[in-house]
Protein backbone atom coordinates (compact mmCIF):
# COMPACT_ATOMS: atom_id res chain seq x y z
CA UNK A 1 0.00 0.00 0.00
CA UNK A 2 1.75 3.45 -0.87
CA UNK A 3 2.87 5.44 1.95
CA UNK A 4 0.13 8.05 1.01
CA UNK A 5 -2.78 6.57 1.66
CA UNK A 6 -3.12 6.24 5.73
CA UNK A 7 -4.43 2.92 7.35
CA UNK A 8 -7.25 3.07 9.68
CA UNK A 9 -7.42 -0.12 11.92
CA UNK A 10 -11.04 -0.69 12.79
CA UNK A 11 -10.71 -2.69 16.17
CA UNK A 12 -14.37 -2.43 17.18
CA UNK A 13 -15.47 -5.57 19.01
CA UNK A 14 -11.68 -6.27 19.51
CA UNK A 15 -10.13 -6.07 22.96
CA UNK A 16 -7.46 -4.08 24.39
CA UNK A 17 -4.53 -6.79 23.98
CA UNK A 18 -5.02 -7.01 20.14
CA UNK A 19 -5.32 -2.61 19.58
CA UNK A 20 -2.09 -2.84 21.86
CA UNK A 21 -0.67 -5.25 20.11
CA UNK A 22 -1.14 -3.38 16.63
CA UNK A 23 -0.05 -0.18 18.35
CA UNK A 24 3.60 -1.75 19.37
CA UNK A 25 4.16 -2.40 15.90
CA UNK A 26 3.63 0.74 14.50
CA UNK A 27 -0.49 1.51 14.59
CA UNK A 28 -1.88 4.90 15.69
CA UNK A 29 -5.17 5.26 14.05
CA UNK A 30 -7.93 3.19 15.53
CA UNK A 31 -11.63 3.24 14.06
CA UNK A 32 -14.31 2.87 16.90
CA UNK A 33 -18.34 2.74 16.17
CA UNK A 34 -19.55 2.18 19.41
CA UNK A 35 -19.57 5.53 22.09
CA UNK A 36 -19.61 3.14 25.27
CA UNK A 37 -16.89 0.61 23.70
CA UNK A 38 -14.34 3.41 22.22
CA UNK A 39 -14.87 5.86 25.79
CA UNK A 40 -13.46 2.43 27.66
CA UNK A 41 -10.41 2.16 24.97
CA UNK A 42 -9.52 5.65 25.42
CA UNK A 43 -9.31 5.28 28.81
CA UNK A 44 -7.08 1.79 28.29
CA UNK A 45 -4.57 2.90 25.82
CA UNK A 46 -1.98 5.19 25.07
CA UNK A 47 -2.81 9.05 24.79
CA UNK A 48 -1.12 9.81 21.45
CA UNK A 49 -4.02 7.37 19.72
CA UNK A 50 -5.42 8.69 17.12
CA UNK A 51 -9.14 8.08 17.39
CA UNK A 52 -11.76 8.03 14.80
CA UNK A 53 -15.78 7.37 14.97
CA UNK A 54 -16.11 5.23 11.90
CA UNK A 55 -20.05 4.13 12.48
CA UNK A 56 -23.32 6.03 12.10
CA UNK A 57 -22.94 8.54 14.86
CA UNK A 58 -26.24 9.66 16.98
CA UNK A 59 -26.28 13.11 17.54
CA UNK A 60 -27.03 12.49 21.31
CA UNK A 61 -23.62 10.51 21.74
CA UNK A 62 -21.58 13.58 20.02
CA UNK A 63 -21.21 15.02 23.48
CA UNK A 64 -19.80 12.02 24.79
CA UNK A 65 -16.65 11.71 22.36
CA UNK A 66 -16.29 15.28 21.62
CA UNK A 67 -13.65 15.89 24.33
CA UNK A 68 -10.63 13.16 22.48
CA UNK A 69 -11.83 11.95 19.42
CA UNK A 70 -9.77 12.92 16.10
CA UNK A 71 -11.93 12.87 13.43
CA UNK A 72 -15.69 11.36 12.70
CA UNK A 73 -15.29 9.94 9.30
CA UNK A 74 -19.22 9.83 8.20
CA UNK A 75 -21.21 12.93 9.09
CA UNK A 76 -24.52 12.25 7.30
CA UNK A 77 -26.93 15.38 7.96
CA UNK A 78 -26.79 19.04 8.98
CA UNK A 79 -28.00 18.22 12.25
CA UNK A 80 -24.99 16.34 13.20
CA UNK A 81 -22.71 18.89 11.77
CA UNK A 82 -24.13 21.19 13.96
CA UNK A 83 -24.13 18.90 17.05
CA UNK A 84 -20.08 18.67 16.37
CA UNK A 85 -19.50 22.14 16.19
CA UNK A 86 -22.15 23.00 19.47
CA UNK A 87 -19.93 20.05 21.66
CA UNK A 88 -16.41 21.04 20.15
CA UNK A 89 -17.08 24.61 20.81
CA UNK A 90 -17.87 23.30 24.73
CA UNK A 91 -15.34 21.57 24.67
CA UNK A 92 -12.70 24.55 23.24
CA UNK A 93 -11.44 22.38 20.06
CA UNK A 94 -11.88 21.59 16.40
CA UNK A 95 -12.85 18.56 15.49
CA UNK A 96 -12.20 17.17 11.88
CA UNK A 97 -15.10 15.40 9.84
CA UNK A 98 -15.49 13.95 6.81
CA UNK A 99 -18.91 14.29 4.58
CA UNK A 100 -20.40 10.88 4.13
CA UNK A 101 -21.43 10.28 0.43
CA UNK A 102 -24.24 8.03 -0.45
CA UNK A 103 -23.60 6.22 -3.82
CA UNK A 104 -23.61 2.89 -3.25
CA UNK A 105 -27.02 1.07 -4.41
CA UNK A 106 -28.22 -0.23 -0.90
CA UNK A 107 -30.82 1.41 0.83
CA UNK A 108 -29.25 0.60 4.26
CA UNK A 109 -26.53 2.77 3.81
CA UNK A 110 -26.39 6.08 5.37
CA UNK A 111 -24.58 9.92 3.50
CA UNK A 112 -25.82 12.39 1.66
CA UNK A 113 -26.14 11.83 -2.20
CA UNK A 114 -24.33 13.92 -4.23
CA UNK A 115 -26.76 16.50 -5.19
CA UNK A 116 -27.56 17.24 -1.51
CA UNK A 117 -24.16 17.15 -0.66
CA UNK A 118 -23.74 20.15 -3.21
CA UNK A 119 -26.54 22.25 -1.36
CA UNK A 120 -25.08 21.39 1.76
CA UNK A 121 -21.95 23.10 0.88
CA UNK A 122 -23.49 25.58 -1.50
CA UNK A 123 -25.78 26.71 1.56
CA UNK A 124 -22.36 27.81 3.22
CA UNK A 125 -23.69 27.53 6.45
CA UNK A 126 -20.79 25.35 7.62
CA UNK A 127 -18.33 28.28 6.80
CA UNK A 128 -19.93 29.94 10.33
CA UNK A 129 -18.91 26.39 12.34
CA UNK A 130 -15.71 27.45 13.72
CA UNK A 131 -15.26 24.32 15.78
CA UNK A 132 -15.57 21.65 13.07
CA UNK A 133 -13.37 21.24 9.93
CA UNK A 134 -14.29 19.49 7.01
CA UNK A 135 -11.16 17.36 5.65
CA UNK A 136 -12.65 15.57 2.95
CA UNK A 137 -15.12 13.10 2.11
CA UNK A 138 -16.13 9.02 2.98
CA UNK A 139 -17.86 6.57 1.36
CA UNK A 140 -18.54 3.13 1.34
CA UNK A 141 -19.14 1.01 -1.56
CA UNK A 142 -21.94 -2.03 -2.47
CA UNK A 143 -21.30 -4.64 -0.70
CA UNK A 144 -20.64 -7.11 -3.86
CA UNK A 145 -18.53 -9.26 -5.56
CA UNK A 146 -18.32 -6.88 -8.94
CA UNK A 147 -15.25 -5.06 -8.93
CA UNK A 148 -16.62 -2.84 -11.70
CA UNK A 149 -19.40 -1.96 -10.12
CA UNK A 150 -16.98 -0.64 -6.74
CA UNK A 151 -14.64 0.73 -8.87
CA UNK A 152 -17.53 2.39 -10.84
CA UNK A 153 -18.50 4.04 -7.20
CA UNK A 154 -15.28 4.46 -6.05
CA UNK A 155 -14.34 6.36 -9.03
CA UNK A 156 -17.60 8.77 -8.45
CA UNK A 157 -16.69 9.70 -5.50
CA UNK A 158 -13.20 10.56 -6.63
CA UNK A 159 -14.86 12.83 -9.31
CA UNK A 160 -16.96 14.16 -6.54
CA UNK A 161 -14.02 14.80 -4.55
CA UNK A 162 -12.15 16.58 -7.28
CA UNK A 163 -14.98 19.09 -7.60
CA UNK A 164 -15.93 19.93 -4.08
CA UNK A 165 -11.88 20.96 -3.97
CA UNK A 166 -12.37 23.16 -6.64
CA UNK A 167 -15.43 24.54 -6.05
CA UNK A 168 -15.54 25.06 -1.99
CA UNK A 169 -12.33 24.00 -0.90
CA UNK A 170 -9.69 25.37 -3.15
CA UNK A 171 -7.89 27.23 -0.74
CA UNK A 172 -8.51 24.09 2.21
CA UNK A 173 -5.00 22.52 2.33
CA UNK A 174 -6.81 20.14 4.63
CA UNK A 175 -9.87 18.92 2.73
CA UNK A 176 -7.41 16.73 1.42
CA UNK A 177 -8.74 12.78 2.64
CA UNK A 178 -10.89 10.75 0.67
CA UNK A 179 -11.83 7.48 2.68
CA UNK A 180 -12.81 4.49 1.19
CA UNK A 181 -11.89 0.98 1.12
CA UNK A 182 -12.45 -1.95 3.85
CA UNK A 183 -10.33 -5.25 4.09
CA UNK A 184 -12.27 -6.79 0.85
CA UNK A 185 -11.85 -3.31 -1.33
CA UNK A 186 -9.07 -1.38 -0.39
CA UNK A 187 -6.87 -2.55 -3.74
CA UNK A 188 -9.36 -0.84 -5.82
CA UNK A 189 -9.83 1.97 -2.98
CA UNK A 190 -6.43 2.91 -3.58
CA UNK A 191 -6.20 2.59 -7.69
CA UNK A 192 -9.42 5.08 -7.18
CA UNK A 193 -7.72 7.58 -5.24
CA UNK A 194 -8.54 6.71 -1.59
CA UNK A 195 -5.81 8.30 0.86
CA UNK A 196 -7.81 6.92 4.15
CA UNK A 197 -8.67 2.89 4.04
CA UNK A 198 -10.51 1.10 7.22
CA UNK A 199 -9.69 -2.39 7.98
CA UNK A 200 -10.14 -4.21 10.32
CA UNK A 201 -10.47 -8.49 9.86
CA UNK A 202 -6.91 -8.38 7.87
CA UNK A 203 -5.69 -6.89 10.98
CA UNK A 204 -7.17 -8.35 13.67
CA UNK A 205 -9.24 -11.35 12.22
CA UNK A 206 -12.81 -12.27 13.15
CA UNK A 207 -14.76 -9.73 15.62
CA UNK A 208 -14.97 -10.66 19.17
CA UNK A 209 -18.82 -10.27 19.76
Amino acid sequence: MPNSVKLVAVSKFHGEDKLLEAYNAGQRIFGESHEQELSRKVKALPHDICWHFIGHLQTNKVRFIAPYISMIEAVDSLKLLKEINKQAERCNRVIDVLLELHIAQEESKYGFTPDACRQLLDSGVWREMEHVRICGLMMMASNVDDEQQIRNEMMQAANFFDEAKQRWFADADYFCERSWGMSHDYMIAVECHSTMVRIGTKIFGEREY
